[in-house]
């Protein structure tokens, strides 16, 4: 069995829309109420798609839920009268962000040699706690192959998870044993610390990881307050490289020593503060970014536009790559719909190690189904969602039969 990571992308959905609803989000919170561009947003994330596949990379893909979620609709018993939020819950488009559908334990570190995936809860928001069902029957079908993949339910939501957000693995190359790295944060900061650590504790015990290969750091509280509102806006591993910003952890030299002695080949590539802010580094999502093994072995660090225009990020870029360190590539990808809501390049995928031959084919993509779903797109995505158009008939009705469209022409109905 050839072991590889596969991204799994999702494809934003036709109900993409600046609601403004999560808390802590400095982005999406700053874009409450601007009109979004459904049809440019999918679209541009279906380009950064075929920028990896183009790169030699396996690439996957997670559909939209289904939106308006008439079932949250009937179980709050939302009308008229209810706060427009809660409205706006049951249309968001957040699965978008596949970074946060699970945690992912590949093969080679499970006591059973199955590749384990555990649904995130996502209580901390309403308009995400509503996903991991619908999630977790997407994961059944796409990984429904039960010698190579279990799939879990949720952790019990007394304990936040945010799935692969908060979540890092370190190895010698993607198909052998790892050490995976769990960061959680602590309640009672200005916003909500999303991850908890029971919650990272049970996904680790789930997946039959070894505890000698498990680490569980905490996320410094000021990263929290300023923004960061996953480990992912301020860390980002890959093999055995950790590229991280100076003030990710609450205890920084504390958090490498503990990956250190568990992976000793760990290499650290650490942004001071003194080059890139805290508050510049998550503004612009210089560590949201895909940190990608080619081919050639070389690193690539796929970045948003943002990265490239920001004056002071671009120029640590520049110095990183003539210093010859382990990441020789920096890629910039145009994912501004996405970006808006807060969500960069790292937020879009979910990374699965696991043989292609194992994964249900309707999930893998390829250039002919690329061409298809970038036509369902064009054809039937909304251009333009006004925030006053959230709840109308219309609406609603362009919305469903949008999902419907894609799943069709990918032979997915039983989704809908």
């Amino acid at each position: 069995m050839s072991l590889v990571e596969i991204n799994f992308d999702g494809i934003v959905g036709p109900s993409h829309n600046y609601a403004g609803l999560s808390l802590g989000n400095i982005a999406s919170a700053s874009h409450g109420g601007d009109v979004s561009y459904p049809r440019a947003a999918a679209l541009q994330g279906v380009a950064k798609m075929r920028g990896n596949m183009e790169r030699g990379l396996a690439q996957g893909f997670l559909l939209p839920l289904p939106r308006p979620n008439l079932g949250l609709i009937r179980d709050l018993a939302i009308d008229a009268s209810a706060p427009r939020q809660l409205l706006a819950a049951a249309w968001s488009a957040s699965s978008m962000w596949t970074a946060n559908a699970a945690t992912v334990s590949p093969a080679p570190d499970t006591a059973d040699g199955r590749c384990h995936l555990t649904p995130a809860n996502l209580v901390t928001m309403a308009h995400r706690a509503q996903e991991w069902r619908h999630t977790k029957a997407q994961l059944e079908i796409a990984f429904g192959d039960r010698q190579h993949f279990a799939i879990h339910d949720a952790v019990l939501p007394t304990f936040g998870d945010e799935g692969a957000a908060n979540h890092m693995r370190f190895c010698e190359g993607h198909g052998s044993p790892g050490v995976e790295v769990f960061v959680y944060g602590r309640q009672g900061g200005k916003f909500p610390a999303r991850q908890h650590e029971q919650a990272s504790r049970a996904v680790a015990r789930l997946h039959g990881l070894d505890p000698a290969k498990c680490v569980f750091i905490e996320q410094n509280p000021e990263a929290i307050e300023a923004g960061a509102f996953h480990n992912d806006v301020v860390s980002v591993a890959n093999e055995r490289v950790l590229f991280t910003h100076e003030r990710a952890f609450a205890d920084r030299q504390g958090a490498y020593d503990a990956i250190a002695a568990a992976f000793p080949a760990l290499q650290v590539v650490e942004v001071p503060e003194s080059a890139v802010s805290l508050d510049e580094a998550i503004r612009s999502y210089l560590f949201n970014a895909q940190l990608l093994t080619l081919p050639t072995g070389e690193m690539a660090l796929v970045v948003p536009t943002e990265c490239r225009d920001s004056a002071s990020v671009w120029a640590w870029c520049e110095q990183m790559l003539a210093s010859n360190g382990p990441i020789r590539q920096v890629i910039p990808v145009d994912v501004k719909q996405s970006m808006a809501n807060g969500g960069g390049p790292a937020c879009l995928r979910l990374r699965v190690v696991a043989d292609p031959a194992t994964v249900d084919p309707r999930f893998m993509l390829d250039e002919m189904k690329a061409d298809r779903i970038e036509a369902v797109i064009a054809e039937t995505w909304p251009e333009k969602i006004d925030p006053a158009d959230i709840g109308t008939d219309a609406l609603a009705k362009t919305v469903i039969e949008a999902r419907e469209a894609l799943l069709t022409v990918l032979s997915l109905d039983t989704l809908a």
